[in-house]
């Protein structure tokens, strides 16, 4: 089930993609200067970013399933439904503890 870029208001279905889980890719929703937003599909074991640092704020929503962000050293565990965000230049590592599918969302400036 592919996402289409999104384009000004025109809304994009996140709702959890359920048993089409196993079968979706991440997708980037939107990218331009301002901000990025991408569809995360991680099953279970996969991580990512590892130490990643990136130069905007960065926001993390679980839609499904169970992820582990660490950053400065600590480890949160958020599961359907928990949202975080952080700070310019954190270093940080994203890992599904579960099949999961999140939204994430850089903003640039």
């Amino acid at each position: 089930m592919a996402i289409p870029h999104a384009n000004p208001g025109i809304s994009v279905d996140l709702r959890p993609l359920g048993e089409a889980l196993a079968k979706t890719e991440t997708t980037a929703l939107v990218k331009n200067n301002d901000f990025e937003a991408i569809r995360l599909v991680l099953p279970k074991g996969r991580e990512v970013c590892h130490d990643h640092e990136i130069e905007g704020m960065l926001t993390l929503y679980c839609i499904e399933g169970r992820v582990a962000l660490t950053s400065g050293g600590v480890t949160h565990e958020l599961p359907a439904g928990h949202w975080t965000y952080l700070m310019r230049h954190s270093p940080h590592v994203l890992r599904a503890l579960e099949d999961s599918s999140a939204l994430l969302t850089v903003m640039f400036r």
